[in-house]
């Protein structure tokens, strides 16, 4: 195996890992243990556990923009909108993916780990601001019923036939931006 695939390897084990048990719940020997390496090549190869913990929470934050952003293609404005909250509602079903963002937030009581989710969150806003050109209230909407569907997913409430289940998953119309954005709501 080469260096590279041997770092993909890890990569994609760690990211396993720490979607379950975030960054103080995983131990680095059980990633190594998995790849059939020792515990000293991690380190060698991402110095911490905490660089690694960053580098599978930014991967994963990276394939979702990356993800909205070619949903998107060509499109503004509410088009483009739409175009990325079905790619996101999508997305939702790579648990691994998932759980690694909400790992992220739960971390960002480290300084490092915080400034690592902060940036890929401002990339997400970055890309949802500027491909649509919308507003903030707008683009902040849009972010708040993301962070829904995450718990929502996270919570498998697909699987829940409770009222409240039912509302959580309720498909958001198109109006709703179309009002969002209108003058009444400024």
């Amino acid at each position: 195996m080469t260096a590279d695939e041997r770092r993909a390897q890890i990569l994609a084990i760690a990211a396993q890992e720490f979607a379950l048990g975030g960054l103080h719940g995983t131990s680095t020997e059980t990633i190594a243990r998995r790849a059939g390496i020792t515990q000293a090549y991690v380190f060698r190869l991402f110095g911490s556990k905490k660089n690694l913990f960053i580098q599978v929470v930014r991967s994963a934050f990276e394939q979702l923009t990356g993800a909205m952003r070619d949903a998107a293609g060509q499109s503004t404005g509410l088009a483009a909108l739409s175009a990325m909250g079905q790619t996101y509602d999508a997305l939702l079903a790579d648990r691994t993916a998932l759980l690694l963002q909400l790992q992220g937030f739960a971390a960002a009581s480290e300084p490092e780990v915080r400034d690592a989710v902060r940036e890929s969150f401002a990339g997400m806003w970055e890309l949802v601001a500027g491909t649509t050109g919308l507003d903030p209230v707008t683009v902040k909407t849009f972010l708040a019923f993301g962070m829904l569907l995450n718990n929502g997913a996270a919570l498998e409430v697909r699987e829940v036939d409770e009222p409240w289940a039912h509302g959580v998953r309720t498909r958001i119309q198109p109006g709703l931006f179309t009002h969002v954005t209108g003058e009444t709501n400024r």
